[in-house]
């Protein structure tokens, strides 16, 4: 009989009266509303104005939800537009399915614009909310945790997840029990915004470098994850789609960081955020140089 240690949810909706309230949706959320507080702080001590990273993430956070909501279904067709795929169902976000390279592409392009709007260097900006985004990933996995989906192989270890056998794979419906990949990249997204804010506060990180770490470290977990994940995946190379890309975005991250270093090896301006587009910035002094925000 096999014994879970992490059980799964029952449900990952509640119900208050007609309303349903997805877990889903809800870690979304949460993680959104920690990263701004982050960002915000992180900014505000550069020097910056405060509310400026609401106002910019309310440009990335919907062109971040379509293009992680792209990316999944350009990479999963067969689930929506296969023999037997419902394309409605691309529309359900709220039933999984957010593939981070296309959340942070696209998301990046809402930010651009959100800055431009402000009149704020989007480096700056970026490297503001790095760690951020780090813990919103954190939190946002567990998610997939009440949607019992994403799980590893099977396992017997102590920590093993219980899913139930309607979310089991159809040759695996005899085993219970499997490696809780949600909560390894969890515990791992929540380490690397403690690295980012160390190294943030030690070393000379701005011009985009700060951003450019949690990338680099992001990526070397999702890789080991992935390597565990048994949903359906395109391989190339003999690697998942998702493990690939990460290997890719790994080397393009130490590639800017060590070319960024070299031409630029200050830690930048600052915020700089006394752009004219944001009235509120009127007035702020902006701290230049020290390193980045703490």
């Amino acid at each position: 009989m096999d014994v879970a240690y992490l059980p799964s949810p029952s449900t990952g909706v509640l119900h208050l009266g007609p309303v349903p309230l997805r877990a889903y949706a809800f870690c979304i959320i949460l993680g959104v509303f920690v990263a701004v507080r982050l960002g915000n702080r992180r900014w505000v001590a550069r020097g910056g104005a405060p509310g400026v990273i609401a106002d910019v993430t309310i440009w990335a956070v919907p062109f971040g939800l379509v293009g992680g909501r792209i990316y999944h279904v350009i990479t999963s067709p067969d689930a929506y537009f296969g023999e037997h795929g419902e394309p409605i169902r691309a529309l359900y976000v709220w039933q999984g399915g957010l593939g981070i390279w296309g959340a942070i592409a696209l998301g990046a392009v809402g930010a651009w614009i959100g800055c431009r709007r402000h009149r704020i260097p989007f480096p700056e900006y970026a490297d503001a909310v790095a760690p951020g985004i780090a813990l919103a990933q954190a939190i946002g996995r567990w998610g997939n945790w009440f949607n019992q989906e994403l799980y590893g192989r099977p396992t017997t270890l102590p920590w093993g997840l219980e899913i139930d056998r309607a979310h089991r794979p159809s040759d695996m419906l005899d085993i219970a029990t499997y490696h809780p990949t949600f909560l390894y990249e969890s515990l791992w997204d929540g380490g690397v915004a403690v690295l980012v804010l160390w190294a943030a506060s030690r070393f000379a990180l701005g011009n985009g470098r700060t951003f450019a770490l949690y990338v680099a470290a992001y990526t070397v977990g999702r890789f080991w994850t992935e390597y565990l994940r048994i949903d359906e995946s395109h391989t190339i190379l003999g690697l998942r789609l998702n493990g690939l890309t990460s290997v890719v975005v790994f080397l393009g991250a130490v590639a800017f960081l060590v070319v960024s270093a070299c031409r630029n090896p200050g830690s930048g301006d600052g915020a700089r955020t006394t752009g004219e587009g944001d009235p509120r910035a009127a007035g702020v002094a902006v701290k230049a140089g020290g390193g980045d925000a703490r």
